[in-house]
């Protein structure tokens, strides 16, 4: 079974991008995937949400990145069906200890070809990128076949869009020639406004990049989700942001079936 590897990616923050993760990963478990998620934020946010303490926890994805310790020896299974690879705040040590490694860019990559090798397969790995363009960020977009860019539906929020992009083509120069930009997901959006959509308008054609549909909405749902340890799938299975999440994921589905 091929795993097609994901990273979310977008060094502004508060665009949803850890929501984006957990949902998704939700989602495509619920499809009957087999789904890992790497937090690769020194935050932790994504560990939290997920109902996990990255204060309790003694190993987590930084081992695995600056000491090459195996992936399986930290993994956790979720309450939401999909493994998780934790972050803790020694994440934030990463990018000084990974700037004098050679072959710092390939670590992720490597580790997941290690998790392989070990005889662990899943379907999707999905990896949630710090808010910068740092040695992790370039990293996972060094691992992934595909980077997809949260983004709020406001003006200004998609300035950075093009940093990203240019990273993205730095690293198809460099380090992975394969990496495909799956396209934009809009996130915080609020259909009742025409500015909302004008702003995905623009980003289309000032990117040329694919706006992934439909967009996620603004609720309030979200935010008590993390509070709660579970993604909003299991939250609150009935509420639009839900049922959003549900379609994004089964387009991925789809859309690599077809590749």
């Amino acid at each position: 079974m091929t795993t097609t590897t994901l990273a979310v990616a977008n060094q502004k923050g508060g665009v949803a991008k850890t929501t984006t993760v957990a949902s998704l990963g939700a989602a495509l478990a619920e499809l009957g995937q087999r789904v890992l998620l790497i937090d690769l934020d020194p935050q932790a946010c994504l560990t939290f949400s997920l109902g996990i303490d990255p204060e309790d926890l003694e190993l987590s994805v930084h081992q695995v990145l600056t000491k090459d310790l195996d992936i399986t020896e930290v993994l956790v299974t979720t309450e939401d069906g999909v493994d998780l690879l934790p972050a803790t705040i020694e994440l934030a040590r990463a990018e000084a200890d990974l700037l004098t490694r050679t072959g710092r860019e390939y670590v992720v990559r490597g580790a997941l070809e290690r998790l392989r090798e070990a005889g662990e397969s899943y379907d999707w790995v999905l990896l949630d990128c710090p808010p910068s363009l740092g040695v992790l960020t370039v990293a996972a977009l060094t691992a992934a076949d595909g980077v997809l860019i949260p983004l709020q539906c406001e003006t200004l929020s998609h300035r950075g869009v093009g940093q990203l992009l240019d990273t993205v083509h730095d690293v198809r120069r460099f380090t992975n020639r394969e990496l495909e930009v799956w396209g934009v997901l809009p996130t915080l959006f609020d259909g009742r406004t025409n500015h909302a959509r004008r702003v995905l308008d623009t980003i289309s054609e000032t990117y040329e990049l694919q706006v992934i549909e439909p967009p996620i909405p603004k609720t309030i749902k979200f935010a008590e989700a993390p509070a709660a340890g579970r993604s909003i799938l299991a939250l609150n299975r009935s509420s639009k942001g839900s049922s959003a999440y549900r379609e994004v994921a089964a387009g991925l589905v789809g859309r690599r079936a077809g590749a």
